[in-house]
């Protein structure tokens, strides 16, 4: 495994991380979910990201449960905070309120002192943003958070904060998590530069699409059995990218990963790494071979001539937006 600053901050992530969205406490069951964590701490990974909204706060339980068997220090657990966890006007957003109460029971169905990565996993226009800033400063001064990142905010709104945390010298937000893969690449207009100048690092998730970029949909074919598009569970995000056209160029970069002896799903991940504000991507697992062949991606080098060959099948696509 190879390993990169979270932005400007002095930690180090594994450049391959691993994710618990749609999987931990949901679709994969709790034994399958421990060993994937389990190998992927063997092969070095120690990032690892969850959310209390995450199934209602059992992602949280299996990660930790998982975890509590290695030293503290040899890894890096990051969760998050928005979503609603209740019915109630404040059991969602970012107000102080929330977000306190909600790290306190994150820090409970995780059975640890602190965590590492406190996000922010959405903006919240309803609450000052100064009112956010503060919340998260003061949990850091309490040594519950050590770090503080977002989630899919804007341009505009990480230039807010940044100007802000200056004002009032406010401890930095030193990560993002924005969906980022071959097929969306909104972020590389306005939010990668306008993070790099802040020193803010990327934690991209989706680096596959969903499944898209494993190359096991074909174009013309049905959903094959025991696939994410298959289970109507967690196959909203998925539908969209199931388009002839899309899978057509996707079998196009498949064959580009052949030719680099690499599979496609290790060329789809090791294509979000070549960008310097990327700090780790997040890979989702439901079988420990999924975690083995995704750390590899580390060790696929792209050189400018592939990354002309892949820009050029991409194009063909240009304009396709899938509902993510």
């Amino acid at each position: 495994m190879k390993y990169r600053n979270l932005g400007a901050s002095g930690v180090k992530v594994s450049e391959v991380s691993l994710g618990s969205w749609l999987t931990y406490g949901t679709a994969t069951e709790r034994e399958t979910a421990i060993a994937c964590i389990e190998r992927a701490y063997d092969l070095g990974i120690n990032f690892f990201d969850t959310s209390n909204a995450y199934n209602h706060g059992e992602a949280e339980k299996v990660v930790g449960e998982a975890l509590r068997k290695y030293p503290r220090n040899s890894y890096v657990l990051a969760t998050k905070v928005f979503f609603p966890m209740g019915d109630g006007p404040n059991d969602r957003g970012l107000s102080r309120k929330h977000i306190v109460e909600q790290c306190d029971a994150s820090l409970k169905r995780l059975g640890l002192d602190y965590i590492d990565l406190y996000q922010c996993h959405r903006y919240d226009s309803t609450t000052p943003l100064e009112e956010t800033l503060w919340a998260l400063d003061d949990l850091i001064s309490q040594g519950k958070v050590l770090y503080a990142g977002v989630s899919e905010w804007s341009a505009a709104q990480i230039a807010n904060a940044k100007a802000i945390e200056a004002k009032r010298n406010l401890r930095p937000l030193v990560s993002n998590q924005p969906i980022y893969n071959m097929l969306v690449r909104y972020i590389e207009k306005e939010v990668l530069p306008t993070c790099e100048s802040f020193g803010i690092g990327q934690i991209v998730f989706s680096p596959l699409a969903q499944g898209i970029l494993t190359g096991k949909y074909k174009p013309g074919q049905g959903v094959p059995e025991g696939t994410r598009a298959a289970n109507s569970e967690t196959n909203h995000w998925i539908n969209s990218y199931l388009r002839d056209d899309v899978l057509t160029s996707v079998q196009k970069l498949e064959g580009i990963a052949k030719e680099l002896g690499a599979s496609l799903s290790q060329l789809a991940i090791a294509w979000t790494l070549r960008q310097p504000g990327v700090s780790s991507a997040i890979i989702g697992a439901s079988r420990v071979s999924q975690v083995e062949e995704n750390a590899k991606a580390v060790d696929v080098v792209i050189s400018d001539d592939v990354l002309g060959e892949i820009e050029a099948v991409l194009k063909e696509i240009d304009g396709f937006v899938p509902i993510w």
